[in-house]
């Protein structure tokens, strides 16, 4: 079993840059497979194709590797977020998707893959006193129940990008009915961190069993809630892809 508190979390401290420039890998890896037929498919993401979801990933690689970038889009999110339902993460998410329409397949992967690098690297430069501050998570629109009210920069830059890019590679593999390889060392980190914050949100005794070749038994506290169910399924619901009931309706931010 695995101690909560033993958890290694990911920080640029520890693998941050690693398993970010793994996760854009990994994704890459995968769109290199797809048929021209598949960019077409529908994904979890309410409107979006595969199409649509890699446009998101490289407005989003583009804006975090430059500042005059972020404040475009952030700005233009703020001016359209009524369109959202007042959310203006959903706006810019919008914005992503429209700016890259025009690119084929072939041109999409390009410009991914152009963008990871950078992202990452100026994702780790982002200074300590910047990581410190706080700033609120849009409600409405898009977000899933149960999610956090708040969230830090640098939490934001280490993490939640990342769990962003790996969870995509997930939704896009269920579109196109593609084999999902997970590996230990990359893809392990990403899920034991979901479950240390989602243990930390919560704050209940537990023990689950997540299966698969990136999962385990963790636990936190005595005579707690059993669960058991696939690593990536729990993902997934903590995500807001699916429902999930008790303790699994505590979300934490992909």
């Amino acid at each position: 079993m695995i101690a909560i508190d033993s958890i290694p979390r990911i920080t640029r401290d520890s693998d941050a840059g690693r398993l970010a420039a793994a996760a854009y890998d990994q994704l890459l890896g995968l769109l290199d497979e797809l048929s021209p037929e598949e960019w077409n498919a529908p994904t979890e993401c309410p409107g979006w194709t595969v199409a649509d979801m890699v446009g998101h990933l490289i407005g989003a690689a583009k804006g975090y590797a430059s500042v005059r970038e972020q404040i475009r889009q952030q700005w233009w999110g703020f001016r359209h977020r009524r369109e959202y339902d007042g959310n203006s993460l959903d706006a810019v998410n919008a914005l992503q998707v429209a700016d890259h329409r025009a690119l084929s397949p072939a041109e999409r992967v390009a410009a991914l893959r152009v963008a990871a690098g950078p992202s990452v690297r100026f994702r780790m430069r982002v200074p300590s006193a910047l990581r410190r501050i706080s700033g609120p998570v849009d409600s409405g629109g898009s977000t899933a129940s149960g999610m956090p009210a708040r969230d830090t920069v640098g939490h934001l830059v280490d993490a939640i990008i990342t769990r962003d890019v790996w969870m995509h590679r997930v939704d896009i593999a269920r579109a196109t009915g593609r084999d999902l390889v997970l590996e230990p060392e990359t893809d392990g980190p990403v899920v034991a961190d979901v479950v240390a914050e989602w243990a930390e949100r919560h704050g209940q005794p537990f023990e689950i069993t997540l299966t698969g070749p990136v999962g385990g038994t963790f636990v936190q506290g005595v005579a707690g809630e059993r669960l058991e169910l696939d690593a990536v399924e729990f993902c997934r619901v903590l995500a807001g892809r699916t429902h999930g009931d008790g303790l699994l309706g505590v979300r934490v931010l992909f």
